[in-house]
C-alpha cells in the first residue's frame, strides 16, 4: 500500500468515527457525554481537515 492510499484510509477511519460518534451524541440522554461525545467528533474532523490540508501539499495548517 502506497503512503497517500494510507493517509486516505486514515482520513476515512477518522471521518468514520466522528460521524459515528455525532450519532452517539444525539442519542446520548447526559448533557455532560453528549457534549464529551460531540467535542471529540468535531476534535477528529478538525484534525482530518488538517491532515487532508496537508497531504495535499498545503504548507499552513488549519485552525
Amino acid at each position: 500500500m502506497s503512503e497517500s492510499e494510507d493517509v486516505r484510509d486514515s482520513l476515512r477511519r477518522m471521518r468514520g468515527r466522528a460521524e459515528d460518534l455525532e450519532k452517539a451524541a444525539e442519542k446520548a440522554t447526559d448533557p455532560a457525554e453528549r457534549r464529551r461525545l460531540q467535542d471529540e467528533a468535531q476534535r477528529l474532523e478538525s484534525q482530518s481537515v488538517q491532515v487532508s490540508g496537508m497531504a495535499s501539499g498545503d504548507i499552513y495548517p488549519m485552525e
